[in-house]
């Protein structure tokens, strides 16, 4: 305005229609800036179509600019200068003065406020934010503009769970469950003999992803729009018209870049929401199977296998959405890349495609190696994990066996194997990555020397058309085997989940017959009661001719653990299942829940059921969420099972009361507590059934008598069918009904009256004279159960006071804050090695220079001949750098390949020597599928996913370091965009990443519930199932989904939220570009390329170039998410570790005598909890046998903690033939002590190998131990010492396990043997002959033994009494016995009652 006014008042004439466009642009750009203080006008007039024009608006405008240089008038070129620059800055200006007034907005209000929300509309505020998060317009999901309040918030604080983006509707867990559930029913239906699970997921998602296929097509053509674009650009800029062509040119190749950003992120999402419905329909239906699939059917996958099945398998399936569509797009993408080269060098393009399928064959026979090479190494990953969940869960016992280093050398031998088969797989991968990586350069290199050879002359424009196709051919050929091997790696995924998922399921009615399963989703009504009056047939339970197996369906030839039972149990009696250890008394109870394999013969059971296993199973969460089991809470009857169960003075010393955390399987609970819990949960339930598998083995004599009269004669059971198998004496004579079982048959069943005059009462009850009439005995056990005895010492201690283990809140996974610490990096890499690292920079530096150079070369060639002269010699220059470029892509991928493989086998090996030097303490606190996770998913994330991603980022930098030096070389334009570029990309990226990394945190600790409570369930399932609970844990289990599919959603969007912004400024590089070299063509402007070769080769690089900050974001991104769990790993490698160093070396036969001292020993499982040892001090001489007597949760075990070392003493010493035992390192210490824990453990392998792991045992010996437990028969019988254990010691009952673990001892001949409750679980009769054994065999020993049964330490030279902790009496049990005042002695009087 300012020269349209001195022009006229110098009289020169200016036209109306010039003064009116500068008055409008005036007053419109002032109206803008006074009212950008206004919310309402503001939203108005900066809304983001009027923002994208006052950009667009000056680059439109070029045009009228060059007409106005080619006057050559100085004051009009100014004029038209100023005026475009001044358009374009307040463009500039108005888009930021937007996004300052949006960031503002969200700010005020959290983020999470609506900015076009009036201020007075606070009230309203809860239900516009929902509504603007669920109602998204179709701006906001093409643009991810709903992401933007998530990002913001990224920015300013650390990211929770709430603050993520919500969950579509067709994103939830229930709605995908149902989905494929609908699908792998009817392919079931179909293909009932060989059911798929791809066809499944094919059924149920196979038409949304047809229809993404039409959009990928569409995306995949669009992208070849650009290519033939560029070359009638290169034409018209060689041939230097001035037609408006080229303009028309350069915008339609910016606006092709725009729409296929558009097109690319919209494919990319969709898939995304399709893989994540898949994901997580597959895991909740491989969690629904674990619930419904009996232990019979389940037998033949190791729980490894299992897990491997979730942690691993149900991704590999998923990614089937990515491989499905490559698998023919790729192909496509080639096939038109080798078309368009044809219609540039007609058939000279042949000699490339020949090199190309020259190695089609090579890349079968790769590929064909790779997926053998995957399902072996599988195979011995699933028993890798099999062996760490075995180590986790059993490291407590193992410590105290000082089996530690021997397991981790199994481990390190499957990982040796499994690390075999990886490095197989790995090199492979490096020729693949070799081949296809020197494909685009080797058909360079024969494309355009046969082209040249055959007489024609390159040009410009053929040969950067080609180097562009040949870009675009980089792509799918580098993906392509990778797609191949993803492809492998699913199916193979996917057939192993189908023969999971086709495994008949449990039998959820109430009964079975030989002739076939109800498969059913969930509890049925019975058909038994269905059918039958309950009047008209009291019967509740019914044998007829009953055989069972404790194999799968598929397996034959198995031997039959129970053999033709029939049985009639009536309803609301009391039944006592009684037998020797391993007679079939807790298969006879599985057999009533379904969990064995029916053969022969019918089961029924008419009512619901409650099971209590031998061994508890306890859910980590509070004491009332065990209790409660999914009902209802009911104070009243809440509160009466708490006391008949003897709990509510427990519940009381806790802190938090019933709200208590307790560990994963119990861990801070003692035994007796442990058992009572889930005696609770049965009673709570007030089921029709009861079936208690030798619940009062755990706990004394005295609550033992509390909750047979209290709770299973109680009131709240009295009107029950009760199915107990016990060797408790009062327990047999309070039974209505007594059934014997003699190795898997029915020996006599009977009546109790019956049962008194037949000839097996002198067998199972060896003093007759105190088997007392059921009459006699309710008015004992009302003795047993008066105030007084109540108030003395029938309930456990205190909680707090002296629990077995410190009682720990519940402790939610700890993640890291802010970027991802350059320590991670050099820990990485120091596990590589060094050196290896240097070698693969070099390698690819030099990899990237050559193929830059190979392009130079090129545009030189065509700069300098314009015929066929000296052909030859640029072809031998050419050659030399394709084989340079060929040598070191063999080098890098190489070495990254051993790189990797050298970090994955040091990490495992560090990681795994922590875990096991770390004391117990540590695991008590942190749940086995937390531990499990790093030994799983982030190592094989270490394994493979993060030295692929690495690769993929190196490679990424180093191309885009040659590209900005070749583009800043040819044109020097280039530098002008370069650093305002490269500023909005370091912001751009820098919003990005402060979410990325706290989602995928997130993301990795919202995936450790999953496995917790998939391991835990995996546990637990049969108690699940006889509860017929599958439905709420179905529930729970989907809520962690629903959190794990939110942050992975989360993350998805907000990768393409950068994604699609990082397109969107490449297509304008691309567009700006493209019309600067228009406008340079021209020959009256200023500025000029040069020589159409280096024009032409920086068009040729001008595409790439943002898109390869994109990729190289996104690669450095994903490196850093993928570095979570690198920086995971590490952060178990700083976790505490035991003293393994001792100040003092012992004897190899220490301890010689068996000298135990200890001297004022107080002990603290923590240090705000009261001691669960109190200046405890005793002595035992050697070779005395010493009972330890006391009420469950005493401190009784903890004197085993103190003496192992399995917690550290707080004051005192505890002295061994007068050694400290604190001076002698832990594994020393331990491995000279003999030991049978509380919890018998059995691991997979060999009979000899768990008696002996060391091998150091002749077989003769072995045999004698196992004779002098009373168990020789059996085991040879099943197989010998070559018997194969199955997980777990399942191949066993437990009463078994503790005789081969009592043998174990035996066999290892120490001086000092401590057993711990290993009578509980064996028979009476058993009980006395083992009794018998330790007081003949073992003279000359040390024996320390806690024990509920007070026969067992009557015998002993001495005992020891704790309660709270205290050692309250201490002496010869014959001398306390005749003291009626004593403990012992009421200990006693309760025990024979």
């Amino acid at each position: 305005m300012f020269l349209l006014m001195k022009s006229s008042l110098e009289g020169h004439n200016v036209e109306y229609h010039d003064w009116l466009f500068r008055c409008s642009q005036f007053a419109s750009w002032m109206t803008i800036l006074l009212v950008s203080n206004f919310s309402y006008w503001f939203h108005v007039f900066c809304n983001p179509i009027l923002c994208f024009w006052w950009i667009l608006k000056p680059v439109l405008e070029i045009p009228l600019l060059l007409t106005k240089f080619s006057s050559l008038e100085v004051i009009t070129c100014l004029k038209e200068s100023s005026s475009i620059f001044a358009e374009f800055m307040f463009g500039l200006f108005v888009i930021v003065v937007k996004a300052m007034h949006a960031s503002n907005e969200e700010r005020e209000f959290d983020s999470i406020e609506d900015p076009l929300l009036p201020r007075d509309s606070v009230a309203n505020k809860n239900h516009i934010i929902d509504a603007d998060w669920k109602f998204s317009s179709c701006f906001d999901l093409v643009t991810f503009k709903f992401v933007n309040l998530m990002m913001d918030l990224g920015v300013t604080k650390q990211l929770d769970f709430k603050d993520l983006v919500e969950l579509p509707c067709d994103l939830m867990p229930s709605s995908c469950h149902h989905t494929l559930m609908r699908g792998w029913v009817a392919e079931q239906n179909k293909h009932n003999s060989n059911p798929s699970l791809f066809r499944a997921m094919c059924y149920a998602y196979g038409w949304p992803y047809l229809r993404l296929g039409l959009l990928k097509a569409i995306n995949d053509c669009v992208g070849f729009i650009s290519p033939l674009l560029l070359n009638k650009l290169i034409k018209f800029l060689q041939q230097g018209s001035g037609d408006v062509d080229g303009y028309f040119l350069a915008l339609s190749l910016g606006f092709t870049s725009i729409l296929k950003s558009f097109l690319d992120t919209q494919y990319t999402f969709r898939l995304g929401k399709l893989k994540l419905m898949l994901r997580s329909s597959i895991m909740i239906i491989l969690y629904r199977k674990c619930l419904f699939i009996s232990q019979a059917e389940r037998s033949i996958f190791s729980d490894g296998e299992v897990q491997t099945f979730m942690s691993i398998d149900a991704d590999r399936t998923a990614n089937l959405c990515n491989s499905l569509h490559d698998v023919w797009s790729l192909p496509l993408q080639i096939g038109v890349a080798l078309y368009l080269l044809y219609t540039q060098v007609s058939f000279a393009f042949v000699s490339g495609v020949a090199i190309t399928i020259l190695l089609i064959p090579v890349n079968k026979w790769i590929s064909t190696m790779i997926a053998s090479a995957t399902e072996k190494m599988m195979k011995q990953k699933d028993e890798r994990i099999r062996g760490a969940g075995e180590l986790i869960t059993y490291i407590r016992t193992l410590k105290m066996y000082s089996w530690e280093h021997l397991f981790t050398k199994r481990l390190m031998e499957r990982r040796a194997m499994e690390v075999q088969h990886l490095s197989t797989r790995k090199y492979l991968d490096a020729w693949c990555v070799f081949f296809w990586a020197t494909t685009p350069t080797l058909f360079s290199l024969f494309t355009f020397g046969v082209f040249a050879l055959m007489g024609h002359s390159l040009s410009a424009a053929t040969v950067f058309t080609c180097v562009a196709l040949f870009n675009t051919l980089i792509s799918p050929l580098n993906s392509f085997p990778w797609v191949i091997n993803g492809l492998i790696d699913a199916m193979i995924s996917s057939r192993r989940l189908s023969k999971y998922l086709s495994c008949p399921e449990h039998n959820s009615e109430c009964e079975q017959s030989s002739g076939g399963r109800l498969n059913t989703y969930g509890p049925s009504p019975c058909l038994f009661e269905s059918e039958v009056d309950a009047g008209a047939n009291p019967k509740a339970i019914v044998f007829q001719n009953a055989s069972c197996v404790w194999s799968s369906s598929y397996e034959v030839g198995n031997s039959v653990i129970l053999d033709g039972i029939s049985l009639d149990f009536p309803k609301g009696i009391f039944v006592a299942i009684i037998g020797e250890v391993g007679s079939g008394k807790s298969s006879l109870l599985n057999s009533i829940l379904g969990e064995m394999h029916l053969i022969r013969g019918v089961i029924q059971a008419c009512g619901s059921i409650a099971y209590v296993p031998q061994v508890p199973w306890i859910q980590s969460g509070s004491v009332r969420d065990n209790i409660l089991f999914g009902k209802e809470y009911d104070a009243r009857r809440y509160r009466e099972v708490l006391q008949a169960c003897a709990l509510d003075i427990d519940i009381s010393l806790m802190i938090g009361g019933d709200l208590a955390y307790i560990g994963e399987k119990g861990v801070n609970l003692s035994g007796g507590q442990r058992a009572r819990l889930a005696l609770a949960r049965a009673v709570y339930c007030d089921s029709d059934i009861y079936l208690l598998d030798d619940i009062l083995s755990a706990v004394d004599s005295q609550v033992a008598c509390w909750i047979l009269q209290r709770t299973i004669l109680g009131p709240l059971m009295n009107q029950k069918t009760r199915v107990l198998c016990t060797h408790n004496v009062q327990a047999i004579s309070s039974a209505d009904m007594i059934v014997i079982m003699d190795r898997g048959h029915v020996k006599w069943a009977g009546m109790s009256a019956n049962f008194l005059v037949s000839p097996y009462l002198a067998t199972y009850v060896p003093n007759n004279s105190k088997f007392p009439s059921s009459q006699l005995l309710g008015k004992e056990s009302m003795i047993c159960a008066s105030d007084e005895l109540r108030s003395n010492v029938l309930l456990e201690s205190g909680f707090v006071a002296t629990s077995e283990e410190a009682q720990e809140t519940a402790e939610t996974e700890f993640r890291k804050e802010g970027r991802v610490e350059l320590s991670v990096y050099k820990s990485y890499a120091t596990f590589a090695s060094w050196p290896v690292v240097f070698v693969i920079c070099v390698s690819a530096f030099f990899m990237q220079a050559s193929r830059n150079g190979n392009d130079l070369w090129l545009s030189h060639w065509v700069d300098n001949t314009t015929g066929t002269e000296n052909t030859r010699f640029y072809l031998v220059i050419l050659s030399i750098f394709g084989l340079v470029n060929s040598l070191f892509t063999l080098a890098r991928a190489f070495s990254f390949s051993y790189g990797g493989l050298r970090a994955a086998v040091q990490v495992h090996t560090k990681l795994l020597n922590k875990l096991v030097d770390a004391p117990v303490h540590f695991f008590d606190q942190n749940p086995s599928g937390r531990i499990l996770n790093r030994l799983s998913s982030d190592l094989y994330t270490l394994d493979d996913s993060l030295p692929f991603i690495l690769n993929i980022l190196l490679a990424n930098f180093y191309s885009l370091l040659g590209i900005v030096v070749v583009l800043s070389y040819v044109q020097i334009i280039f530098l002008l965009l370069l650093f305002p570029l490269w500023y909005v990309y370091r912001k751009l990226q820098f919003y990005y990443r402060s979410t990325s990394r706290e989602l995928r945190r997130l993301d990795s600790v919202s995936r450790s519930p999953i496995y917790s409570c998939f391991t835990e369930t995996l546990d637990g399932s049969s108690t699940i199932r006889a509860f017929r609970k599958e439905e709420f844990f179905l529930a729970r289990f989907m809520e962690h989904i629903t959190l794990y599919q939110q942050t992975s959603y989360s993350e998805r969007t907000a990768s393409l939220w950068l994604s699609l912004r990082l397109q969107l400024l490449a297509a304008f590089v691309i567009l700006f570009i493209a019309v600067m070299a228009v406008v340079g063509c021209r020959g009256n402007f200023p500025l000029s390329f040069g020589t159409p070769g280096l024009v032409g080769l920086a068009l040729s690089y001008a595409a790439p170039v943002v898109s390869l900050l994109s990729s190289f974001l996104t690669s450095f991104t994903e490196t850093e998410k993928e570095m979570v769990s690198v920086e995971r790993v590490v952060e178990y490698m700083d976790i505490p570790q035991e003293g393994l160093q001792g100040s003092r070396s012992v004897h190899p036969e220490w301890p010689m005598q068996g000298q135990i001292e200890f001297e004022h020993v107080t002990l603290r499982y923590k240090p705000s909890l009261p001691a669960a040892l109190n200046d405890v001090s005793f002595y035992i001489a050697a070779g005395m046998q010493v009972g330890v007597v006391g009420r469950t949760g005493a401190g009784k075990s903890s004197l085993l903690n103190a003496l192992f070392r399995l917690t550290p003493i707080c004051n005192g010493h505890i002295l061994v033939d007068g050694v400290d035992v604190a001076d002698i390192s832990v594994r020393n210490l331990r491995g000279h002590f003999a030991v049978v824990p509380q919890s018998p453990f059995l691991f997979e392998g060999s009979l000899r190998e768990n008696l002996d792991p060391s091998g150091m045992t002749t077989d003769e010996k072995i045999w004698e131990a196992l004779q002098k437990c009373h168990i020789k028969a059996e085991i040879e019988l099943a197989g010998g010492l070559d018997l194969p254990v199955k997980e777990s010691g399942t191949s066993f009952s437990v009463g078994q396990w503790q005789l081969i673990c009592l043998a174990r001892a035996i066999v290892k001949s120490s001086k000092i043997l401590c057993l711990d409750e290993c009578t509980a679980n064996v028979d009476t009769q058993t009980a006395m002959i083992l009794q018998n054994t330790i007081s003949n065999e073992c003279k000359g020993m040390t024996v320390l033994t806690i024990a509920h049964r007070i026969s067992t330490v009557l015998s002993m030279d001495e005992i020891l009494i704790l309660d709270h902790g205290n050692l309250v009496e201490q002496g010869n049990p014959q001398v306390l016995l005749k003291d009626e005042y004593s403990r012992f002695s009421s200990f006693a009087r309760a025990s024979t009652m």
